[in-house]
């Protein structure tokens, strides 16, 4: 199953990305480099390089230039994570190229990589939960109302695992297509932000 291969991935890579705590540190895959196995381990050392970025950003204590800064790193981070996941993308489409959808066959509401993105983001709030419902230096409320929180998620990680492999399967069944959209953000082209374009003059 995809989403059993996802969730492993995700929690080593996450896992692995602690081991140095560190936004610049550079991703080393440990999977073969033409394989799913390793996009999916790349996808979520994006995400959690993130994660960490929007932690210092909300810092109110940060210097408003080091904020800006950090605001547009995050920026050009989440285009990097959205190539990522239109990538992934391309890749179920060629796994499927030679399935011919049934007649009655219909679109899903989001392409399988998208909801495997939700899904590495859903592993790092896992992780995180989990880590407050641990934290000694916490009340204990505080660790109870995390744990509550953390069962939730838990029950929200497989509720989508079971949905992904349900698409996938229906895809390979020719009972669902795919139909992937590029992102096009706006804000980050300087042809179509109508501040970056109409400072440019």
């Amino acid at each position: 199953m995809i989403s059993e291969l996802a969730n492993t991935i995700f929690n080593q890579s996450i896992i692995d990305y602690h081991k140095f705590d560190n936004i610049d540190q550079v991703a080393v895959s440990p999977h073969d480099t033409s394989s799913l196995a390793h996009l999916l381990y790349l996808k979520n050392w994006i995400d959690t390089a993130q994660w960490h970025m929007e932690d210092v950003v909300r810092n109110p204590e940060i210097d408003p230039v080091e904020g800006l800064n950090w605001k547009r790193r995050i920026d050009a981070q989440n285009q990097i994570r959205t190539d990522m996941v239109e990538f992934i993308d391309g890749y179920f489409l060629d796994l499927y190229k030679s399935i011919t959808p049934l007649p009655d066959a219909k679109v899903n509401t989001e392409s399988p990589a998208w909801a495997i993105d939700r899904l590495s983001i859903l592993a790092l709030k896992i992780y995180h939960m989990q880590e407050e419902a641990e934290r000694p230096t916490a009340t204990e409320e505080h660790r109870q109302n995390c744990l509550q929180k953390l069962n939730t998620l838990l029950a929200q990680r497989t509720d989508l695992s079971t949905s992904i492999d349900e698409l996938l399967a229906d895809i390979e069944a020719g009972k669902k297509y795919m139909k992937v959209y590029k992102q096009m953000k706006m804000y980050n082209d300087p042809s179509l932000n109508p501040i970056l374009y109409n400072n440019s003059k």
